[in-house]
């Protein structure tokens, strides 16, 4: 049996923001247990030189959205990075997967040699539908929800392995 690209991408882009949603889930518990500022938690990071929890999981649903938007030959929905709280950060991460969930695989399956360009450190890069999903995208998202788990564990919150896989 042949992997379709929609099988390839939506649900496994859905269920990471939905695992790093129940990971979010997790840290305001925290959060609300001990009393922590969320702006600290929002702020923090692993290295000066990285980006943000709050930043992550917002390039983590953003980059989701992408990859299945120019998949489907549509617009990609954008969002402010303006979120402050968890709740927010939640709603994005809702919207996101709703949006991915909600292309039919008639408009993926069929794009693995699909052309697609992209701007990269200002220069227009070109991918297959396959290089870019694959090779882009899926390690993208995993690597921006793997530094958001890694945020959230080195300040104390609960999370273990089965949190950021989830039940595949």
């Amino acid at each position: 049996m042949k992997m379709s690209m929609y099988q390839a991408s939506v649900p496994r882009l859905a269920a990471m923001l939905e695992n790093l949603s129940g990971i979010l889930d997790k840290a305001q518990a925290h959060i609300d247990a001990r009393r922590i500022d969320v702006a600290v938690l929002m702020g923090a990071r692993l290295a000066l030189d990285m980006y943000p929890f709050s930043k992550q999981v917002q390039i983590a649903c953003d980059k989701a959205r992408s990859v299945v938007a120019r998949l489907a030959d549509m617009e990609v929905p954008a969002y402010a990075d303006d979120e402050r709280t968890l709740a927010e950060l939640q709603q994005r991460i809702a919207r996101s997967a709703a949006f991915i969930r909600s292309v039919p695989p008639e408009r993926i399956d069929g794009t693995e040699d699909k052309e697609i360009v992209l701007p990269v450190a200002g220069k227009p890069t070109r991918y297959g539908g396959m290089q870019l999903l694959l090779g882009h995208s899926i390690p993208n998202v995993y690597f921006h929800a793997a530094m958001a788990y890694a945020i959230l564990r080195h300040n104390g919150v609960d999370l273990g392995k089965r949190d950021f896989l989830g039940n595949p």
